[in-house]
């Protein structure tokens, strides 16, 4: 298996546990943060969405273009948002060649270049930093009055299946 397609499979097992944290967090807990250094809840789901939808661009044409204002309001836009998105990075990433994988690459942030690298160290950096934000999320929902659903095994909300 070729490193592009163990990515396209990695983040394919991992789309269900983010839809599920996703979907747990309460519509109206949107503006809840456990301190007021952290993220608002829902900035952060918005995070999630816009991060994997600006991956796209990765696998098309060498930029990852993440624009920090704007993006999904409601909690079904924003897991839509997510959905599509990391499907269709799935599937780019699965058709995607060496030349690409191992190819230059930047991420572009609001407009300036955070980051050049090949397209697989974006590639696997957005994933990792993907995940470290889906776990933030996972904590916030028990004190927001939420479920945490199971992740990688059952939690104590959420046997697993």
């Amino acid at each position: 298996m070729r490193n592009y397609e163990f990515f396209a499979a990695r983040l394919e097992q991992e789309i269900p546990a983010f839809v599920k944290v996703l979907k747990a967090i309460p519509p109206d807990k949107f503006d809840f943060r456990p301190h007021e250094k952290n993220t608002p809840a829902g900035a952060l789901a918005r995070q999630i969405a816009t991060e994997i939808d600006c991956l796209t661009g990765l696998f098309r044409n060498g930029t990852a273009d993440f624009k920090s204002a704007g993006g999904p309001e409601t909690l079904d836009e924003i897991v839509a948002m997510f959905e599509n998105g990391a499907k269709s990075v799935v599937a780019s990433a699965k058709s995607t060649n060496e030349d690409l994988w191992r190819g230059p690459a930047k991420f572009v942030f609001d407009g300036h270049v955070a980051w050049e690298a090949s397209a697989a160290d974006i590639a696997w950096g957005f994933l990792f930093d993907l995940i470290h934000h889906r776990g933030q999320l996972s904590v916030y929902l028990r004190p927001m009055g939420a479920k945490v659903p199971a992740i990688y095994g059952p939690s104590a909300d959420d046997p697993g299946v």
